[in-house]
């Protein structure tokens, strides 16, 4: 039962309110994961359990209506006012810690996302899961851990899932066991749910950044050395057509986004997204994303058609997000029609693999072409591949700077001028090493130079440019 109807039948008779005695029992299994205090207050989890349900049955029968709850700082005041009082009612005594966990779960009940509220309210998370009930994992600096965070069962993990979606116009039930969401504050929302979960429901949030990383940014966690910062921003300006290549949580959109920054003010740029996530800070921009299908599996609206629909709208730039299948082709095709300094991103291991990539994204727009043609197509339109990977010890660097030369017989010609050389690991496990350069000077120096940069030759000499990676 979703949240929304638990709270409309708030006003049926209510459960009694467990006695002073009841509610001091002895914990059987010491503090319940994820209720801090707990069994500091000799509670056991299933009485705290029941003492939640409690008081949030008793705050929602005291409101008029309780689906119809504003979301706003004075209704959570007021909420957790009524959840104060309730919970005065009850004459259980409990440490004043455990006491604010218990009316911060009731309040989240309302207005967040229930035990998980907290894990999207640290700013160090970058990304929430939750594999069921019992099992909630976090991604911080890189790194996937364990928390004692739990739910109640699958309904409650269910309440949760429904209370995320329900706002955005979006559904999962059995027949739509699969959904994909933006909130509003730009956070990326996937759940999953039986039968097609086979181990209970499953939510997976990527939390959106308030803070817009800089370049300065970058340099300073190591993602990249400032001579590479020197350089990519004169292939941007450049107008350099330029894939961003990597893996998933490598660090591709949030890198993305710096090199966006790069463009200038006076030109116009056309952004596509599947979700919403670039943060440009120049005027002239115009942001698209794709829209899901309505109920009746009609209006749908995909990353191909925004390409497709972006040549009619005299773009300067164009940024896809991520180049997932089709719209591959359309993206090239707009590169080699006076569409330069384009950027996207893509799903891949290593440069040579970002091409293979490619090539099979094209093939997936359904155009009966030679593989050779698509070659020369990618050949002649991608000229820069940024290679980002997350290492494991999970700090994320550019890994690659490889330049595409163009096509020798039917293969695609590469040449590395960065690339991370790997010196092993320190006593904490961190990774060292350093970008360095290979030595070759990319061959579209000269258009570099015709923009306006004229790069020192020690960037691109071996041995020098190279700075040691700080996690």
């Amino acid at each position: 039962m979703s949240l929304s109807n638990r709270l409309r039948d708030a006003n049926r008779p209510a459960a009694p309110a467990p006695t002073p005695s009841a509610a001091a029992a002895p914990s059987a299994g010491g503090e319940p994961a994820g209720r801090p205090g707990a069994a500091a207050a000799g509670m056991s989890n299933e009485r705290l359990r029941q003492l939640r349900d409690y008081l949030i049955t008793q705050v929602a029968g005291s409101l008029e209506d309780p689906a119809g709850l504003k979301q706003d700082e004075a209704a959570r005041k007021d909420i957790e006012r009524r959840t104060q009082e309730a919970f005065a009612t009850t004459r259980v005594a409990l440490p004043e810690t455990a006491r604010a966990e218990l009316i911060r779960e009731v309040v989240n009940e309302f207005f967040g996302f229930g035990p998980i509220q907290p894990l999207l309210e640290d700013a160090s998370v970058n990304e929430v899961m939750v594999n069921g009930p019992n099992r909630v994992y976090i991604e911080r600096k890189g790194k996937l851990i364990l928390t004692n965070v739990r739910f109640d069962n699958d309904q409650h993990v269910r309440r949760i899932i429904d209370r995320i979606i329900l706002p955005l116009g979006r559904r999962i039930d059995y027949d739509n066991p699969l959904v994909d969401a933006r909130l509003p504050d730009g956070s990326r929302v996937n759940a999953v749910i039986p039968p097609v979960a086979i181990d209970g429901p499953s939510i997976t949030i990527r939390k959106f950044s308030v803070k817009k990383l800089t370049v300065d940014d970058l340099i300073q966690f190591g993602s990249m050395t400032p001579q590479i910062a020197e350089f990519i921003k004169a292939c941007v300006v450049s107008r350099l057509n330029i894939v961003i290549s990597g893996g998933t949580g490598s660090g591709k959109t949030t890198l993305l986004n710096v090199l966006s920054g790069f463009i200038p003010e006076d030109e116009r740029i056309v952004t596509i997204e599947d979700a919403a996530e670039l943060q440009l800070h120049q005027d002239h921009v115009v942001r698209l994303e794709t829209k899901k299908p309505n109920l009746d599996g009609k209006g749908e609206v995909t990353i191909r058609d925004l390409v497709r629909n972006s040549l009619r709208m005299r773009p300067e730039r164009i940024v896809v997000g991520e180049c997932r299948g089709g719209e591959t082709l359309d993206m090239l095709q707009a590169m080699n029609t006076g569409h330069d300094g384009s950027l996207t991103t893509l799903h891949a291991n290593t440069p040579r693999d970002a091409l293979s990539r490619m090539e099979t994204m094209s093939l997936m727009a359904g155009m009966d072409m030679p593989l050779k043609v698509i070659r020369e197509q990618i050949a002649s339109a991608i000229e820069l591949i940024v290679q980002q990977a997350r290492l494991r010890d999970g700090s994320r660097k550019i890994t690659y700077i490889t330049e595409v030369i163009g096509m020798e017989g039917d293969t695609v010609v590469l040449q590395d001028v960065f690339k991370f050389v790997e010196d092993g690991a320190d006593a904490d496990g961190h990774v060292v090493g350093q970008v360095r350069p290979t030595g070759l000077r990319p061959m579209f120096t000269p258009k570099l130079e015709a923009a306006g940069f004229r790069l020192p030759a020690d960037i691109f000499m071996a041995g020098a440019g190279g700075s040691r990676n700080r996690r």
